[in-house]
């Protein structure tokens, strides 16, 4: 009978909509379940700040107050006194409620202790929190993120652009949203005097990582991607397509020093593309020129009349040292001493 049933397409159709039903509910309930935990834990963090305000409370207390919780909730985890700090140092962080129960109570309590370690900047942090919600990021893809720099590469000020001059609002801006400067990979084994092939190749090669440091929304199109033109062959470096603006994304990379002329080689692949490509779908294809270095003006010059929607960013094969690693570092001299 039940093989009889699962051929019927009815009953078929039914059945997936109510897992779908089911699987929506349990993602519900985890995510209610995190919001109240972490509401508990600021007002866990916000009594230790007021009774050491007022009481003067301090690490003998929280020790006790650690035991004294453990033994009346065995079987609830997490009243460690090094997590009943956290707690403090959360409460302390928002002072405000409102906000943690709004956004900061939407992500897991180890993504919040992450960003406390890492991040100091309040505005730093809650864009941070949003990228979270939005993307779905792990605990160790946030700590790459703020490692890699990521809230400063998406300022606008970094990012040189044409496309508030060549997209229409709010095309415009998402893929404003979308650029970085510059873009760390830091995941390639190779020297700083690559070849633009062999740079190629190995982000190719990396593919998972690289779509990762591009961004949500990228799916692979091929490299050497083959058009041909009044008979000519010409091979665009990286095609990609971007889910979210619905449109393909030209990739041409550059060894060396940004250079005018390179924009007028892009502007000629996303022609291309949106003649052979594109479809009556989807928006106008964009361009990135990934280079080594650039000059910002020189940059900014290249662009101002072109008529595709296009950017220019820089790529760097290391990151730099976070601060707080960098102060651990033993020095030149302490060095040569051992």
């Amino acid at each position: 009978m039940d093989k009889e049933l699962r051929t019927i397409p009815s009953y078929a159709t039914v059945l997936e909509e109510l897992k779908t039903k089911i699987r929506q509910a349990q993602h519900k309930a985890i995510l209610s379940a995190n919001k109240e935990l972490i509401l508990l834990y600021w007002d866990i963090g916000s009594t230790i700040l007021k009774q050491q305000k007022s009481q003067r409370w301090g690490a003998k207390v929280i020790d006790r107050l650690s035991r004294d919780l453990t033994g009346s909730f065995p079987d609830m985890k997490g009243f460690s006194p090094r997590n009943l700090k956290y707690m403090r140092k959360f409460a302390g962080t928002y002072p405000d409620r409102s906000i943690v129960q709004q956004l900061v109570a939407q992500i897991p309590w180890g993504h919040n202790v992450r960003l406390l370690d890492y991040v100091k900047d309040y505005n730093e942090r809650i864009w941070y929190i949003t990228q979270v919600i939005k993307n779905s990021w792990s605990r160790n893809v946030l700590v790459h993120q703020i490692e890699s720099g990521l809230y400063q590469r998406q300022k606008d000020t970094c990012k040189i652009t044409n496309f508030k001059r060549t997209l229409p609002s709010p095309q415009s801006d998402l893929a404003q949203q979308t650029i970085k400067d510059p873009y760390i990979f830091d995941f390639l084994s190779i020297s700083q005097s690559v070849r633009e092939l062999e740079l190629q190749k190995e982000l190719v090669s990396h593919i998972a990582k690289f779509l990762l440091e591009l961004g949500t929304g990228f799916a692979f199109a091929g490299s050497q991607y083959h058009i041909e033109i009044s008979g000519k062959d010409f091979y665009i470096d990286l095609l990609f397509y971007h889910l979210k603006l619905r449109c393909y994304v030209v990739i041409e990379l550059k060894t060396g020093d940004f250079k005018s002329e390179y924009a007028g080689q892009l502007n000629f692949y996303l022609s291309a593309v949106n003649s052979q490509v594109k479809s009556k779908d989807d928006k106008p294809s964009i361009g990135i020129i990934l280079c080594k270095s650039k000059d910002k003006i020189i940059a900014e010059y290249a662009l101002r009349n072109m008529a595709k929607p296009m950017g220019v960013s820089e790529y760097r094969l290391s990151r730099a040292i976070p601060a707080r690693l960098q102060e651990s570092l033993p020095s030149v001299e302490e060095i040569e001493k051992s």
